[in-house]
């Protein structure tokens, strides 16, 4: 069976000096910061270790957008509510896989916890 394809988007814009905005943003007022997959994932200036080594061994290939790439890349996809992360099968379309609600993780085991579920229980299903 071949590997699905994720999707993850981030309620961010692309860009070092968007980084920058989001960096500082979730440092000083994280109650009013719009993605909890940034929130989650990245500490001040790089991607969390054990995030990155969980998608090393993720069953699954991994892509990453921010906000203004999926408007360009994917326009259909663009109406979602964001963060999100969204999944498709071999050639088959997009779907939503994780929503922003399910996004808001107490923390970032919980949220690979979720991913983790979520990929075994669509491998057995199907």
């Amino acid at each position: 069976m071949d590997q699905p394809d994720l999707l993850f988007v981030y309620n961010a814009k692309a860009g070092p000096l968007n980084g920058l905005l989001d960096t500082l943003h979730k440092t000083l007022s994280p109650a009013t910061y719009a993605c909890s997959l940034c929130a989650l994932t990245y500490g001040a200036t790089s991607m969390k270790p054990e995030w990155r080594q969980f998608l090393q061994e993720l069953p699954a290939t991994a892509t990453f957008l921010h906000r203004d790439e999926l408007h360009r890349l994917y326009p259909k996809l663009a109406t979602h509510p964001l963060p999100a992360v969204f999944r498709r099968d071999a050639s088959g379309p997009w779907q939503v896989f994780l929503t922003p609600q399910e996004l808001r993780q107490p923390d970032l085991a919980d949220l690979i916890d979720l991913v983790r579920h979520r990929l075994t229980a669509r491998r057995n299903a199907g």
